[in-house]
């Protein structure tokens, strides 16, 4: 028997079986993939389809280039003011708009106007809910002024002063807001009711096609490293088109392309 084991031809199909179970496998997994990229993609609260984001977009479901359409729309400083605004602007399906439209927080001023509705930008001097005389300067806020704003207490109001005083220049833009710890998207749209923050006139924006690494790095979450690649990116593609097109350098954190691009311009 020990010599005929030897001797006799034997075929082992172990291989073909274990061949057979793994594609059995990755058809599995891949029909939970797909599963997976069917449910519904939700976030946490309501916000303001204004101060969307990368991360956001991502999340409601999203492509890149409707989120893209969306950033480049407010780059402009124009603002959406209604969900029908954000599809003809990012150009979602009827489908999309249906299931992520619930997610949808404007001001009470543009959804329950006492007045005409106006396209004025939210968190300027003027909109229709307050006149300019009505508004104060974010950056001449006192402690009292922003605890009167329903949702923000002592250590939120605290927050936001120490923020404003740790910036050389101040708040230049209300989406600074969503830096601080606590406050919701909610609350920062009470805040530009009653605030308004603006880059002031002495402020100067770098050329990113021109901006030296030294330069970069003086941006709030750009490091050398990430300035490197940003200049390394321009050199390679002849300048930058446009600001949004920072988001194609590698290692760019994307989800804070919107503050970012309040320090940069191009000319």
């Amino acid at each position: 028997l020990q010599i005929a084991y030897f001797l006799i031809p034997y075929t082992y199909n172990e291989g073909k079986t274990q061949d057979k179970s793994l594609d059995e496998f990755q058809v599995a997994l891949d029909s939970l993939k797909l599963i997976e990229k069917a449910k519904p993609r939700t976030i946490l609260a309501p916000f303001n389809p204004n101060y969307l984001t990368d991360y956001r977009g991502y999340i409601l479901g999203m492509s890149n280039e409707e989120i893209d359409r969306v950033l480049e729309y407010r780059s402009k400083n124009q603002w959406i003011n209604s969900a029908k605004q954000f599809q003809d602007v990012s150009m979602i399906s009827d489908s999309l708009l249906d299931a992520i439209a619930v997610y949808f927080k404007f001001p009470d001023f543009i959804t329950n106007p006492k007045a005409p509705a106006s396209r004025t930008p939210i968190g300027s001097k003027a909109n229709s809910g307050l006149g300019v005389s009505s508004k104060i300067d974010l950056n001449n806020a006192t402690r009292n002024d922003l605890i009167a704003v329903n949702g923000i207490g002592e250590k939120l109001a605290d927050r936001i002063l120490n923020y404003r005083n740790q910036q050389r220049q101040g708040f230049i833009s209300i989406l600074e807001l969503n830096e601080i710890y606590g406050l919701s998207p909610e609350v920062i749209d009470r805040v530009a009711e009653r605030f308004y923050a603006e880059i002031p006139p002495n402020f100067e924006k770098l050329n990113i096609n021109t901006a030296s690494r030294d330069q970069l790095v003086t941006i709030k979450y750009i490091d050398y490293e990430i300035a490197h690649k940003i200049i390394e990116y321009r050199t390679l593609h002849e300048g930058f088109k446009s600001l949004e097109e920072l988001t194609k350098v590698k290692d760019f954190p994307n989800h804070k392309i919107d503050l970012i691009k309040l320090y940069l311009q191009i000319d």
